[in-house]
């Protein structure tokens, strides 16, 4: 059966251009809740949702796996609520899919990997309890890039062992990027309103901005990661994905945790997500553009210059031409970093697992990988062996994770909107889908925007901004730590005068 659902270059490769015309256009979330809340059934857009899925994922191997009886039972609790507790759940009725590397309580959490095929913790992740209380209907779980893109150098977005390869929404011989390719591609064709990735640095604005939606990543630490498969607790964050900015911003509030150190700042960024209206003009904003993704390509430029001009329009104030560039070795020093906190974190999480997983370690991961005809069939575990084998101390650690957070906060993104008075900061969030290509892996043009917002834990919300020759590309908006809210604003005044 794994196999069957393997599918290699020369498949993908002879597949046709999806119609794009033919999408399913679901209700959006906010739709979705205001019939709800008038008294309508939650079964409706669940089994819209699954029949869609049934009739369309074969070519795109975006869900692993969706509804079942636990999922219609949570129709019917929510179906007996009076309309004055409808009313209270700001995603009431809305069905959302949610990348295997979160747990729920439903199904196993695999992260991709045959290693943890059955890994049924029978608990939720904390974003997914709140998702829950706020009346959303967890429909199933998404493919993703196995272990979120943190096995090898080489490969393949949106690949896993466990469903094989996840096609672009666009073209299915393009890449969806990752590593939330299937929740990305989910929302894209309208399988739901909204869907959940997570990111250390691109995994969520990637595969939003190539399929041609909204994606989210959070400031860090707004959204906990307990039950989350970890790669660097420092940058890793979930965040919503979704077909609009004030949907995606309803559902990040609703993800937030209100306890801990940060329950006041929290509780009042969670209050104004899940009232977040779009302003009719952007007057008394000022916008900085960043220069790093500009002369590259040409098209992406022109589109960049129309949603400058769209920005104008709307009364902000552009100032174009911000740099913001890292030290040499700024990426390697990221990367060690991570190297050094997935494998302690890994061990720790998979060590307290409840189920017969808790014995696994990277080093067994490794072996299980060495031993499997499926995981190492495409492409290899380099990282695996980096990390387990990393002659890293923790004084070294520390001092380059001190260096690239100095980097991307007080010498660079901070900086940038301090001295120049910003709300926000723009710039194209990358460029069109590559081909998909199990030799040489995943081929990116043009340098990355979102490593500063992730080392640096700063928002970043990517919104579709147009598109090359029908392979959409996204606009970046990034702001400062806790200004979540703001950004979403600005983005959505952006989204509907686009």
């Amino acid at each position: 059966m794994i196999r069957s659902l393997l599918v290699l270059a020369g498949s993908i490769l002879a597949a046709a251009i999806v119609n794009i015309d033919c999408r399913a256009a679901p209700m959006t979330a906010t739709e979705i809740q205001k019939q709800f809340a008038s008294g309508g059934s939650s079964s409706v857009a669940t089994r819209n949702a699954i029949e869609v899925i049934e009739a369309t994922d074969d070519d795109y191997h975006a869900v692993i796996v969706s509804g079942g009886p636990a999922v219609l039972a949570n129709t019917r609790h929510l179906d007996g609520l009076s309309l004055a507790e409808r009313a209270q759940l700001p995603l009431g009725g809305v069905p959302i899919l949610v990348k295997d590397n979160i747990e729920t309580i439903e199904w196993p959490t695999t992260a991709g990997s045959l290693a943890l095929t059955d890994n049924l913790t029978g608990r939720d992740a904390d974003l997914i309890s709140r998702l829950r209380e706020s009346g959303a209907i967890i429909l199933g779980k998404t493919n993703l890039s196995e272990w979120a893109n943190f096995r090898s150098e080489k490969s393949m977005s949106g690949w896993s062992g466990v469903r094989g390869q996840t096609r672009n929404a666009f073209d299915l011989t393009r890449s969806p990027c990752g590593s939330s390719s299937g929740s990305a591609v989910s929302v894209a064709l309208g399988y739901v309103p909204v869907a959940i990735g997570s990111e250390t640095d691109g995994s969520i604005v990637c595969p939003a901005s190539i399929n041609g939606v909204v994606g989210f990543k959070p400031t860090h630490g707004l959204v906990s990661g307990f039950g989350i498969v970890p790669i660097a607790a420092t940058q890793d964050t979930a965040g919503p994905i979704a077909t609009n900015v004030i949907d995606a911003a309803i559902t990040l509030g609703a993800m937030i945790n209100v306890d801990g150190n940060l329950a006041e700042t929290s509780t009042q960024i969670r209050n104004n997500l899940l009232t977040i209206k779009a302003p009719a003009d952007l007057k008394g904003k000022r916008i900085g553009i960043l220069s790093v993704v500009q002369g590259f390509d040409a098209r992406r430029d022109e589109l960049l210059e129309a949603a400058i001009t769209t920005l104008e329009s709307l009364g902000a104030e552009v100032v174009p031409d911000l740099a913001a560039k890292p030290y040499d070795g700024f990426n390697q020093d990221e990367y060690d970093v991570m190297l050094y906190e997935f494998k302690h974190q890994l061990n720790n999480y998979l060590a307290g697992l409840p189920t017969k997983f808790n014995q696994l370690t990277l080093t067994k991961l490794i072996q299980f990988n060495n031993q499997s005809t499926i995981e190492l069939s495409l492409f290899d575990q380099g990282i695996f062996l980096k990390a387990n084998d990393l002659p890293l101390t923790e004084v070294e650690y520390q001092q380059k994770l001190n260096a690239i957070r100095k980097a991307a906060r007080e010498d660079g993104l901070d900086r940038l909107l301090g001295e120049n008075n910003l709300d926000v900061l723009i710039g194209t969030t990358g460029g069109p889908a590559w081909t998909i290509d199990d030799i040489n892996g995943d081929t990116f043009h043009g340098p990355s925007i979102s490593s500063f917002p992730a080392v640096g834990g700063h928002p970043h919300l990517t919104v579709p901004m147009g598109d090359i020759r029908g392979l959409p590309i996204g606009l970046s908006f990034i702001g400062r730590r806790y200004d979540d809210a703001l950004i979403a604003a600005i983005a959505a005044a952006y989204e509907a005068k686009r």
